[in-house]
């Protein structure tokens, strides 16, 4: 029985040694993981190996790729110093195994964005692998932005409309498109249910490369009229990159009814006898509707919302109005009026001076009349001394012809007053109870508008009244507040100020716990009087009260 249990024993030891690395050894495949280039470039991908222990044997490398079908198919192979590319593979003529069996592929495509097997065959020591991923990168072409072959879109629609579509070619890996509103980004809405959303496609291209669409839908509103619309693709390179590039802006051509009218004087230059003199109507609604021109109540002939007169005289003055209909508004009145005579004004062009500088202005007019010009001013008196904050505002220069009653003509000119902030003394902030919520004021002068700090900060909110910007604070009356109040500092490019802002109770609750006190003291005197005037009394019934003299005398 021995004799044949250690044949088979021997056969079996035989069989596991030439299976098991314990034996043969091991063979050892390292390789990088990923490897990215550039679509047109050469990539190379490094396999090296160790066989513990080493052999004498012949050693075969040879490189695989991974098929769609999830099997593998052989590429290239090196063997005892000779290598060779297969055939009827992606990597026939751009594929080689260098000495270090480095496989190299020229002309990447994005085809080749596959999984590479380096396998080692070391005979009795066996047979090792390793895989490494090709990733292939391209930038993707500009984006092309157009408007929907449709015309105009109106607002308040039901629906959404198309605004515009968006496309970029080319790419690798695929690409991400970005829709922006005057350079605010969209966000990334595909339910169509919304009123602002994107219909992405994409196309994957012969080459591989991909090609990406997108569509944005929107339902505009007035607002949108002057809205700058783009789109962006964003996309990935080697090194983990991200660029984008950015592609050109559309406005739409966007319907929406009128609401106003304006009639407007066009010449700049002063109005005199033989002048042409040009006139506009429009509203601020799209499109532009009919308008009718009078003079004097009387129809007269426009062009469009142009009324033009040629060669004035002064048989031309008088008081002229345009006229507009908008069926989408029929509740609107769109009018307006100019009166027109051969006499203008000319002051100075607007101003923006230094705190505590001085100015002086002129006022000019023309006419074919004797005529009188005077400034005016809305809050102030003309400027004849230095320039102070409270003097910045609009002056106005009136040219009349006293010959045609109620004949004027305008021009005003704004003053900006320029200089570092000054805080107008604060009111103290008052709180019925220690721990109250308090709003406190901040009001300051200043050109550019300062900026407010303060400390401790709180809720704030800023406003501006006439040439003051006020900065209101909402913050709880703690115990530090009470007792040192709060920072206002304000500052612009000419400088700073700073005021603190007490905290304290409400002079009511003082007065009224004051009032309370006299109260109670007056009450505490009249009963101590009436005691008293009852003592007496007692003691003058009881014989007991003398005033110095032996007769009695009455209390």
């Amino acid at each position: 029985k021995l004799v044949l249990i250690l044949p088979l024993i021997l056969i079996i030891l035989i069989t596991l040694c030439f299976m098991s690395t314990v034996c043969s050894g091991a063979v050892t495949v390292k390789v990088t993981p990923t490897i990215e280039v550039i679509k047109g470039e050469m990539a190379k991908l490094p396999c090296t190996h160790t066989v513990s222990p080493s052999t004498s044997s012949s050693t075969i490398v040879e490189w695989f790729i991974e098929e769609l079908d999830g099997n593998r198919k052989r590429v290239a192979f090196r063997q005892g110093g000779q290598s060779k590319t297969d055939e009827d593979t992606p990597l026939s003529n751009r594929g080689s195994i260098g000495e270090d069996f480095t496989l190299t592929i020229t002309s990447v495509q994005p085809s080749d964005e596959v999984k590479f097997y380096c396998q080692v065959t070391a005979g009795p020591a066996g047979v090792g692998e390793a895989a490494t991923e090709l990733k292939v990168f391209f930038t993707p072409e500009k984006p092309e932005l157009t408007k929907p072959s449709s015309q105009a879109i109106y607002v308040d629609q039901a629906a959404s409309s198309e605004i515009g579509r968006c496309v970029t070619r080319n790419g690798h890996p695929q690409p991400r498109i970005i829709w922006f509103k005057d350079d605010q980004p969209l966000p990334e809405v595909k339910d169509r249910e919304q009123k602002t959303y994107m219909v992405p496609s994409l196309v994957k291209e012969a080459s591989g490369l991909f090609t990406l669409h997108s569509k944005l839908y929107m339902n505009p509103t007035k607002a949108d009229k002057d809205s700058e619309f783009y789109c962006m693709v964003e996309y990935k390179l080697t090194g983990g990159q991200v660029k984008q590039k950015k592609s050109d802006s559309i406005k739409i051509n966007l319907n929406y009814p009128s609401e106003s009218a304006t009639f407007s004087l066009l010449n700049t230059a002063p109005v005199k006898e033989g002048d042409t003199v040009t006139m506009k109507c429009e509203t601020d609604g799209n499109p532009q509707p009919e308008f009718e021109f009078t003079k004097d109540d009387k129809s007269i002939q426009g062009e469009g919302g142009m009324l033009v007169l040629k060669s004035v005289k002064r048989t031309d003055a008088g008081t002229y109005q345009c006229t507009a209909i908008d069926f989408d508004n029929l509740d609107a009145e769109l009018n307006g009026k100019i009166n027109i005579d051969p006499v203008s004004v000319t002051p100075t062009e607007p101003q923006v001076v230094m705190l505590g500088d001085k100015v002086e202005w002129q006022c000019k007019t023309k006419g074919s009349a004797p005529h009188t010009v005077q400034w005016k001013k809305v809050r102030h008196a003309l400027l004849t001394s230095e320039i102070s904050y409270e003097k910045a505002g609009e002056y106005m220069c009136v040219g009349a012809v006293p010959s045609v009653p109620g004949l004027e003509s305008h021009a005003s000119v704004n003053l900006t007053v320029k200089g570092k902030p000054m805080i107008e003394t604060p009111a103290i902030g008052e709180v019925a109870k220690e721990g109250d919520m308090v709003t406190l004021k901040c009001a300051s002068f200043g050109f550019p508008a300062p900026q407010f700090t303060w400390k401790p900060a709180g809720k704030e909110s800023v406003m501006v009244e006439n040439n003051k910007v006020v900065s209101s604070l909402t913050l709880q009356a703690t115990p530090d507040i009470m007792k040192s109040g709060v920072s206002c500092e304000v500052k612009n490019e000419h400088g700073t100020d700073q005021k603190m802002i007490s905290v304290a109770l409400k002079r009511a609750d003082m007065q009224q716990g004051g009032s309370s006190s006299v109260v109670i003291a007056v009450v505490v005197c009249v009963l101590l009087l009436l005691l008293l005037v009852a003592l007496l009394y007692f003691l003058s019934k009881k014989d007991k009260l003398s005033c110095g003299k032996k007769d009695k005398k009455e209390v």
